[in-house]
């Protein structure tokens, strides 16, 4: 095989000492730090409009019943941790592309020109892939499952003060009505975005392997099957036990696997095709 060009394969800072690879480390890290410290304070500011975002779904569902949206404080405590938790979200999920950038910044110099134009756009599709998947779970499955989990109620579904003793006084059976702690609403509803976030990686994660030559579409195929059954446990675990919800995870991250196979054989193909041009291309390459 021959020797790549030079200019291409000059690393731009590999003579730099150990020494110097620390301080540049840290000055990164004291960079996201900050980044992350301000972008939090900020959401601190305004954690009252996002709790209100992130309440939505449950007051849609609740509505839907007409019942009035409500969630209640357990703890003395917890209206403060919950606007802590909403802080440390939103402040990391605003302050991620200056995380990046800054992880960026540490590794580019120390790969090779063609292998930076290999890894930046996966850097670049990461957070688009995890805000799709969290879009995805907060307009698609969050409505379902709270619609799933509020089906559970019975009775007459209007608390005892708000004038409702005589329908009570009918219906002797006890009534079970949604009274939802925030902190559980909240950590419920993190959970679905962040596993749905994850699990738009899928593609990124597998195409970035198959660029490495980690993988390939034909061992991917091959696999099927056993991703079939992979994908089936994630959606029994991720979504609550009805069908639907079910059923639609594991039709949309099944087809970012066929995607990322499709992906994969893009890769192939174009790294093929290279090679031929160069005339390095072997039989045994192709088998």
């Amino acid at each position: 095989m021959t020797a790549k060009p030079q200019q291409e394969d000059e690393l731009d800072d590999s003579s730099a000492p150990l020494i110097e690879h620390l301080a540049e480390l840290r000055t990164r890290i004291i960079w996201s730090l900050v980044a992350f410290m301000v972008a939090m304070v900020l959401c601190y500011t305004v954690w009252n409009p996002i709790y209100n975002f992130l309440t939505q779904p449950i007051c849609h569902a609740l509505e839907a019943r007409d019942q009035e949206c409500g969630l209640i404080l357990l703890k003395l405590q917890e209206g403060f941790f919950v606007a802590i938790r909403i802080s440390l979200l939103g402040g990391f999920a605003l302050a991620f592309p200056i995380i990046a950038y800054q992880m960026w910044r540490f590794v580019a110099p120390g790969l090779y020109r063609n292998e930076k134009q290999a890894f930046l756009p996966f850097l670049l599709a990461s957070p688009v892939m995890f805000f799709l998947g969290a879009a995805f779970a907060y307009y698609i499955i969050l409505p379902m499952a709270y619609d799933f989990f509020l089906g559970f109620q019975q009775g007459p579904l209007a608390l005892p003060d708000d004038g409702s003793g005589e329908a009570m006084a009918d219906n002797p059976m006890a009534a079970i009505v949604f009274q939802g702690s925030v902190d559980e609403y909240l950590s419920l509803t993190t959970k679905f975005i962040l596993a749905f976030g994850l699990s738009f990686q899928l593609p990124v994660l597998l195409t970035l392997m198959g660029k490495a030559g980690l993988v390939s579409a034909e061992g991917l195929g091959s696999v099927r099957r056993y991703a079939v059954v992979a994908i089936l446990v994630l959606a029994a675990f991720a979504t609550p036990p009805d069908v639907i919800s079910q059923v639609v995870l594991f039709v949309v991250v099944f087809g970012l696997y066929e995607i990322s196979i499709h992906l994969v054989r893009r890769i192939e193909k174009r790294r093929e095709a290279e090679l031929r041009a160069q005339g390095l291309w072997t039989e045994d390459d192709e088998e």
